[in-house]
């Protein structure tokens, strides 16, 4: 079964072509604001589902170049109204002595990410700087990748009993699943998928296949980059921008993964 952080009961009136409806329980995804701060000023609010939530914030911190090694964060605490009670919706990292946070930079990404979408040429040098192209493509096996969305869908206990998650999910180039991470937010779900890897100390994750439940956008393929993984998957489609940014950072680009068919936007398969 799902966490219960994750999924919520709710009662309804379900109709089943019959003329007169009946009363029926159902689960729905859990949708929670999440203020993230770092040292005690606020840096974030993302609307995600509860659980994971410091490999959310780990994840988030990494592929905004905030952090860069895992020994940088000393420690993740919810921030309570006291130590009975706390506020498990607010969550400070704290950092180690010295590190510096471009606070300039990070606030007008925030405003562009919430208000009109990242876009543009100017964006995608940005993101060059900071994570360069990727030096050791990946061309995954057809038959691999093949295999992948059923072996995600079987994982996705959330889905399964709300049909309202996204997911994002990590394989071996050999088709191995490391890890797989649920939530109502597509950038949220790849967030706690790096921040897994950040914890566990496997940053980059050179060598591995990301399997991606919905569209792939820019965001997801920028932070994509970042995490070092060299090749996403996704069930649908890709966007235009996502596409110019896989093949400019050396990344494979698979879209609308459905058995044994799928289109390959950028990069190669074997």
């Amino acid at each position: 079964m799902p966490s219960d952080k994750a999924t919520r009961p709710v009662q309804l009136r379900r109709f089943d072509g019959a003329a007169a409806g009946r009363d029926a329980a159902d689960a729905v995804a859990v949708e929670e604001p999440l203020e993230l701060r770092v040292g005690g000023r606020s840096l974030a609010v993302v609307m995600r589902t509860p659980g994971h939530d410091r490999e959310l914030a780990a994840g988030f911190l990494w592929t905004e170049g905030i952090v860069r090694h895992r020994g940088e964060v000393v420690d993740l605490v919810y921030c309570g109204l006291d130590e009975n009670q706390p506020e498990e919706n607010v969550l400070d990292v704290l950092l180690m002595s010295g590190a510096r946070v471009d606070w300039e930079r990070l606030q007008r990404h925030t405003f562009a990410s919430s208000s009109c979408g990242l876009c543009g040429k100017v964006t995608i040098d940005a993101v060059r700087q900071r994570f360069p192209p990727l030096a050791a493509p990946l061309a995954p096996r057809r038959e691999v990748l093949a295999q992948l969305p059923d072996r995600q869908r079987a994982a996705q206990r959330a889905f399964a009993a709300t049909g309202g998650l996204h997911a994002s999910a990590l394989f071996t180039s050999a088709g191995e699943m490391l890890v797989l991470r649920e939530d109502v937010g597509r950038h949220n779900a790849l967030d706690k998928v790096v921040g897994w890897a950040f914890f566990a100390e496997k940053l980059p994750l050179a060598d591995t296949i990301l399997l991606v439940s919905g569209r792939v956008s820019f965001e997801l393929m920028q932070k994509a980059l970042a995490a070092g993984i060299p090749a996403v998957a996704a069930i649908s489609a890709p966007t235009s921008l996502a596409v110019e940014f896989a093949r400019e950072s050396g990344q494979t680009l698979v879209g609308f993964l459905r058995g044994d068919r799928m289109n390959v936007y950028a990069g190669a398969v074997d």
